[in-house]
């Protein structure tokens, strides 16, 4: 053993896969449920699968989407996933490159490439196969031709550097057992003056062990989050300036219905997420402070 390797990294490596494999399975049930038409497979989540549309329709809107989004997305994308409207905060422009981490059925995705128009594209990553699946042949339903769909981690993101003007998420990050990574490989693929627009559960106080180590709750987005100046120290550190973090108290309505046998709202909220690579035109002119 190298006198530089730590001695727990073998340890480490397998929880760390063993975390991203039962979010894998967990969200595969959470696919393999809306195609069957039938409730969430996951039980304490922020999924809202259900056979009935008209409830996926009534989480998104209070996410933050408008009914309009949402009549524009093919039938079987809106799963009522999230915990907000990551698009609301990107100020997309057409013919921009967006990323999305965590597509999913590609509902943001859908929204994202309505903004950009034909003359950009977007970029959808998910390490599920069941939900990229879904993705593209949701994709297909809808005739998205500026729209791709690739598996892979967004620890480990199958794209080449500077590629991206945008990155989207909502509520995935906080899936991952490395967060930090997952910043750093968003750094990497957005070009000099990119940024983040990021809608995410964030711990305003340190969670309890039992919380944290909670498979139920890790899968549901609130079991693995890190506390805001946390959060706020890892992006800095993979090398975003203009980092805003902020928490959104009404969110608290709704994640209350994620776990209604713990009191997840006394530890978690949801977040937009911002910050930008240095480099571009605009923070060459000064307009990013």
């Amino acid at each position: 053993m190298s006198c530089c390797t730590p001695e727990n990294t073998s340890e480490q490596d397998s929880q760390h896969d063993e975390h991203l494999q039962q979010v894998r399975d967990a969200y595969a049930q959470v696919a393999q449920a809306d195609n069957n038409g039938d409730a969430c497979g996951v039980g304490s989540s922020c999924c809202g699968v259900s056979d009935d549309s008209s409830i996926n329709t009534l989480i998104s809107t209070r996410l933050g989407y408008s009914q309009d989004e949402l009549d524009k997305v093919p039938s079987g994308a809106d799963m009522g996933l999230g915990c907000g409207n990551p698009k609301a905060i990107a100020a997309l422009q057409a013919g921009e490159t967006v990323i999305d981490l965590g597509a999913g059925g590609g509902f943001d995705c859908f929204l994202a490439a309505h903004e950009v128009t034909d003359s950009g594209r977007v970029i959808g990553i998910d390490m599920t196969p069941d939900m990229l699946s879904k993705a593209r042949n949701n994709a297909v339903k809808g005739n998205f031709r500026n729209v791709e769909f690739r598996l892979g981690e967004i620890e480990n993101l199958p794209v080449a550097n500077d590629t991206a003007d945008v990155i989207i998420s909502n509520c995935v990050i906080n899936l991952s057992p490395n967060k930090a990574r997952v910043f750093k490989e968003a750094f990497r693929v957005l070009k000099p003056g990119g940024r983040l627009a990021i809608s995410d559960v964030v711990a305003t106080v340190e969670l309890p062990e039992a919380m944290r180590t909670d498979a139920g709750l890790i899968a549901g987005c609130m079991g693995n989050a890190s506390l805001i100046e946390d959060l706020e120290k890892m992006i800095k550190a993979a090398g975003f300036d203009n980092v805003r973090i902020e928490p959104k108290d009404e969110s608290k309505e709704f994640i209350r219905d994620w776990a209604p046998d713990h009191n997840v709202t006394d530890y978690v909220v949801s977040a937009s997420i911002e910050g930008i690579k240095p480099g571009g035109e605009c923070c060459a002119s000064s307009c990013c402070g």
